[in-house]
């Protein structure tokens, strides 16, 4: 029998741009349509999460609103018959925890299409640390290979690479024996970097030298960007020939300021990574990877556990580029 009464959180509007979150009880019954039922276990934090808990413009239209855009847990109905009661499943993307009560509550409903079955060799707690960070940075290791850059094509730079996507990116791309170059603005975590399995770790300032100029010296034969603006520039300009390029977030601009030289003198290919609406067979393909061959070999290493009750000085952390790794929540 399912549970009528649930613990989320609320993100409510209290002022023109004023925004509150509390822990509340919600009813089921509350939740939007869709045929499928899902007591959640464990969520993440993501910068997406961040925006909406706050009220920042770009993620969530209205209010009040629960965030969570990852979510892991057991089927409790399933109108459709796609996922029989018990199954484990995840959901991440779509509209989940942009519009759509999201996973910081401990039941969501959402279309099954949404959903994923859970692959044999993730649990359901490493299947958040993981999470879209995860998801995202094994799909740009996807398109990667898929543009025929193997590991024997050279070195890979990580961007970014103390964050979430960049942190799990580094794990993923040595895992799959590539030769990984993170960069980061944190030279503190040096040894962090090494211990997931980066070859090298250089400052961002490395990785931005002479890109004031209209090419740079070949450097990478791939790069996995979460940071976009000047950061972007420079590793497109840095790019060996036929090189390939993946970018899948704004953390430092979403402007991309430049000339064409790369594209059409060295033959570079960018290739953007859309996490959210991803089709369902990629979507299947990665996560089988992040059970198996791809799976990071220390994934406690990347995770700080946290509760809906003491999620909130996060927020404020992810946004400042504080957060090391990944944030899980546990529902």
């Amino acid at each position: 029998m399912t549970q009528k009464n649930f613990t989320a959180m609320l993100v409510e509007k209290t002022g023109e741009k004023q925004y509150s979150r509390s822990i509340v009880t919600r009813s089921v019954d509350d939740l939007p349509a869709g045929d499928l039922l899902v007591r959640v276990r464990y969520s993440s934090l993501n910068y997406k999460d961040a925006l909406s808990a706050l009220g920042k413009p770009g993620v969530t239209k209205n209010y009040p609103h629960t965030p969570g855009i990852d979510a892991v847990g057991e089927v409790v109905e399933c109108a459709g018959g796609a996922f029989a009661p018990g199954d484990s499943v995840i959901v991440t993307g779509f509209d989940l925890g942009m519009n759509t009560a999201g996973g910081y509550g401990q039941y969501i409903r959402v279309p099954s299409d949404w959903a994923v079955r859970l692959p044999a060799g993730l649990s359901a707690r490493e299947s958040m640390i993981l999470g879209t960070a995860g998801f995202t940075a094994a799909l740009s290791v996807w398109k990667l290979a898929e543009a025929g850059v193997g590991p024997e094509a050279g070195d890979i730079l990580v961007t970014g690479a103390t964050g979430g996507v960049g942190s799990l990116a580094t794990a993923i791309l040595a895992r799959a024996g590539y030769r990984v170059t993170a960069a980061t603005g944190k030279a503190a975590e040096k040894d962090f970097l090494l211990s997931l399995g980066a070859a090298e770790v250089i400052s961002r300032d490395e990785v931005l030298a002479g890109s004031e100029r209209p090419m740079m010296k070949e450097r990478w034969a791939g790069v996995v960007d979460v940071a976009g603006g000047e950061t972007l520039v420079a590793a497109l300009k840095s790019t060996r020939y036929g090189g390939v390029v993946t970018c899948c977030g704004l953390v430092a601009s979403p402007e991309l300021p430049m000339n064409v030289f790369p594209f059409i003198l060295r033959g570079v290919s960018l290739i953007g990574i859309d996490s959210v609406q991803c089709p369902l067979e990629p979507r299947l393909k990665v996560w089988e990877k992040l059970a198996g061959d791809w799976k990071p070999a220390h994934l406690e290493r990347v995770v700080e556990e946290t509760t809906l009750e003491t999620l909130e000085p996060k927020f404020h952390a992810i946004l400042k580029g504080q957060v090391k790794g990944r944030v899980l929540v546990k529902l």
